[in-house]
């Protein structure tokens, strides 16, 4: 019906046609329309697609004034006008070898096309014009199913098309080809076994860019992890996103061979050694030009090596106290911890809990000109030019508790331990605070008070631990709700009242659920936040403590002091609308009653 109202005479978008049904749908102005086409004397903006030409206006919404008219109030403009759905393209969640065997990389770009989907008798196409359908007979022919079209952003479209047929020939493609003839597809098979006869390496020009395109795809994902998984057949390339791990793309095993070799020689790891364990690092840019660096660790498996990669954010170093999920009396109670002269300060959590973010952010506060800030780490997490970091070198017997001596005579003031894990490093912790040094480390427990557990297990004292800790911080990392779809729900009272019992808490007022939307590809969570337990080791504490006093008599002391458990903690994020229940229960585990 509107494609004679809208398009030119191939079909395609017609820029003044589209801004007269604009004007009468009341999102652009008339006035606008005029100046518009007033500054196109020579028809400078017939080759580009409209609704570029209309976003890079930069207008208000005639309708709603208080907004610009954005690119995906256009497209949805167009979906009601055509009956056409949109579509958000998610590489994530594309078989991306399936859709580029379709057609190659010259047809797709000729009418501007983008397979996303095909499932057993139906194509999925993308496009941003839907009255250029002069491809359509033909692909239906050949494919032999029909085709269902979406509606995409242009820009999107054409960023997609380059990459999955970049990466995909890259995968798939064994002979050299210079990036501008991008021509189609060969078979998988044919890489195999040129992998098998050894002519893959790691310095082949697609592997090369198989690396370079994963590096850089993580980056924009947010991905905090790469993980290289060898199969049988076909190797896993997953993204760990705010926590949870995503499928991104399939690898012939032979290619991942040679992905993994360019990925160590990157690293400066041994290429020819697979049957042990290694590490390394990589220092890299993002697509913006931020430099970032990756932590290296490869594993034997049942079917070869498997290689992850550690994303270290850089950004990570100059965030504050308050984007990393401490509330008002957390941070200072915190605060009031580091600012002690000396004693011992603990942080606990599993593994990808936030430990290190929150150690490297305190030390960063403290590393003043006046001070000297050392740490000793296994492996060092990020290079800060604040710091004076000594990495653990076990090979040449420099384990933490030798690295402490050796700080202890370099004049610190700060000592920073990446883990206590034994009693002789427990040992020289407790001496470098009782010779007048801060000292800040890590743990792995549970909450709090199972970190005073654990110290008295390696075999630490309770009359030590009374004189040195100052405080233990237990922290546990939860997805935050996408604040573009989340949506608010009935509050169970049971559910809250099991949360912060036997503390008392008064009940929200709301509370939110994940729903789906395109900035969050449909998960409902958009990035992650913190949830602290702080216990400050007060003269009651430690006089109990000093007494053999068991656990429930230290946490019955703990909540008189004003300890609050991680629970309580996410319960507070809850109730301002920041996570969910259902987070907070799968991070936190439950507080005795």
């Amino acid at each position: 019906m509107y494609n004679n109202q809208l398009t030119q005479a191939n079909g395609k978008l017609d820029l003044y046609k589209v801004l007269e049904q604009l004007i009468i749908d009341g999102l652009v102005s008339k006035e606008n329309a005029q100046v518009l086409r007033a500054l196109d004397k020579n028809n400078q903006y017939s080759k580009q697609h409209p609704f570029l030409v209309i976003t890079d206006r930069g207008w208000k919404n005639c309708s709603h004034p208080e907004r610009l008219i954005s690119m995906a109030e256009l497209i949805q403009w167009l979906s009601d006008k055509t009956g056409i759905s949109v579509k958000r393209i998610d590489p994530l969640v594309t078989d991306v070898h399936s859709v580029t065997s379709l057609m190659s990389f010259s047809y797709a770009k000729n009418f501007n096309i983008l397979p996303v989907e095909v499932t057993f008798d139906t194509v999925y196409v993308a496009t941003a014009q839907p009255f250029e359908l002069d491809w359509q007979a033909e692909i239906e022919r050949i494919s032999g199913k029909k085709i269902e079209l979406l509606l995409c952003n242009p820009d999107d479209l054409t960023h997609f098309l380059v990459e999955f047929y970049s990466v995909s020939k890259s995968v798939t493609q064994a002979e050299y080809q210079s990036d501008d003839e991008l021509q189609g597809i060969q078979n998988l098979e044919q890489l195999i076994e040129m992998g098998r006869a050894g002519n893959l390496d790691a310095d082949n020009n697609h592997i090369v860019r198989i690396v370079d395109w994963l590096l850089q795809y993580a980056f924009e994902q947010r991905a905090s992890d790469i993980h290289l998984e060898p199969r049988r057949e076909q190797a896993n390339v997953r993204f760990r996103i705010d926590g949870v791990m995503q499928q991104v793309y399939e690898i012939p095993a032979a290619v991942m061979n040679a992905v993994s070799s360019r990925i160590k020689i990157l690293g400066r790891m041994d290429v020819s050694e697979k049957r042990r364990p290694q590490d390394g690092r990589i220092k890299t840019k993002t697509p913006s030009g931020t430099e970032i660096e990756l932590r290296l660790s490869t594993m034997p498996t049942a079917f070869g090596e498997k290689l992850v990669m550690r994303i270290f954010d850089p950004e990570v170093l100059q965030r504050g106290f308050e984007s990393l999920g401490f509330g008002k009396q957390e941070h200072k109670v915190w605060q009031n911890m580091i600012k002690q002269p000396n004693g011992i300060i603990l942080v606990t959590g599993p593994t990808g809990s936030g430990k290190t973010s929150t150690l490297y952010t305190t030390l960063r506060q403290l590393a003043k000109p006046e001070v000297n800030v050392c740490t000793v780490e296994d492996p060092i997490e990020m290079i800060e030019p604040m710091f004076n970091q000594m990495q653990v070198q076990q090979k040449l017997e420099l384990d933490f508790a030798q690295g402490i001596r050796t700080l202890m005579r370099q004049d610190p003031d700060i000592i920073m331990i990446g883990e206590i894990r034994d009693k002789d490093t427990a040992e020289m912790a407790i001496q470098a605070s009782l010779t007048g040094h801060l000292v800040l480390s890590t743990l792995h427990t549970n909450d709090t008070l199972s970190a005073l557990i654990r110290l008295q297990d390696i075999g630490v004292p309770p009359y030590l631990i009374h004189s040195t800790i100052i405080g233990i911080m237990a922290q546990r990392l939860v997805r935050t709700l996408c604040p573009h779809c989340k949506q608010e729900v009935p509050l169970e009272k049971d559910v809250w009242v099991d949360m912060v019992k036997p503390w008392k808490s008064e009940l929200p007022k709301k509370i939110y659920e994940p729903v789906g939307c395109l900035e969050c590809r449909n998960t409902g969570y958009l990035g992650r936040v913190g949830l602290f337990e702080m216990l400050s080791l007060t003269q009651e504490f430690k006089h109990l403590l000093s007494k053999d006093a068991g656990r429930e008599q230290l946490r019955r002391q703990a909540m008189k002091d004003g300890y609050k458990p991680l629970r309580l903690s996410g319960a507070q994020k809850i109730a301002k609308g920041v996570t969910t229940v259902d987070e907070v229960l799968r991070v936190s585990p439950a507080p005795l009653a």
